[in-house]
């Protein structure tokens, strides 16, 4: 996985999607990897574990590329290619309106499968939100993120998502998070600025 930090930090990013030119970069679960100690010295309002798989990744994957204006402007094309294939019967357009819907979803589960074999990508990460922030640990090693840092928080069909940067975020399994999911909403929207709160429950 790229990042782009030190060698501690690469410890701390098994919950952050690398979606390297797809369109994202890698990302860092603790927000480029700058210490931010105030987070650390609050005490925990909530505590959760959180460990990755494929299809958590790849969900987020999706949201990710389709939200951004190229996973759109490829659907686009591709019904695009398809309606003139109607209309003109023309083969050419049919292929290419196939491969331009079906290349994104494809490419960003194969990239999804390829993340899950790094060893770090197998490991749980150990979270705990205060009113700083929320902190992220990995065996021995921990960074913190203030809110202020926080750009976003979405959800997918599967997950909560809170952002740190474009193309850096740091992913919470609903079905992982089990009764703790309500407690983590509400701590989103009570320390993050509502414009930046999209989620739908």
């Amino acid at each position: 996985m790229e990042t782009k930090g030190t060698e501690e930090s690469k410890k701390t990013e098994t919950m952050t999607a690398d979606a390297a030119e797809t369109p994202v970069q890698a990302g860092e679960a603790a927000g480029n990897g700058k210490e931010q100690p105030a987070a650390e010295t609050q005490e925990a309002e909530l505590r959760c574990s959180v460990q990755m798989d494929a299809h958590v990744l790849y969900d987020y994957l999706l949201h990710h590329a389709y939200s951004g204006a190229s996973g759109i402007l490829g659907s686009c094309f591709g019904v695009a290619g398809l309606l003139m294939f109607a209309r003109t019967h023309y083969p050419l357009y049919l292929v290419l309106g196939i491969l331009l819907i079906i290349y994104l979803p494809v490419n960003l589960r194969y990239r999804a499968g390829v993340q899950m074999l790094s060893p770090v990508m197998k490991k749980p990460l150990e979270f705990a939100f205060s009113a700083a922030g929320y902190t992220v640990s990995q065996e021995g090693v921990t960074q913190s993120v203030s809110w202020e840092q926080c750009t976003k928080a979405v959800s997918t069909g599967k997950s909560i998502v809170i952002y740190t940067g474009k193309n850096n975020a740091s992913i919470f399994p609903r079905q992982q998070l089990g009764g703790q999911l309500t407690e983590l909403l509400a701590i989103i929207g009570k320390y993050m600025d509502p414009k930046k709160v999209k989620i739908r429950y």
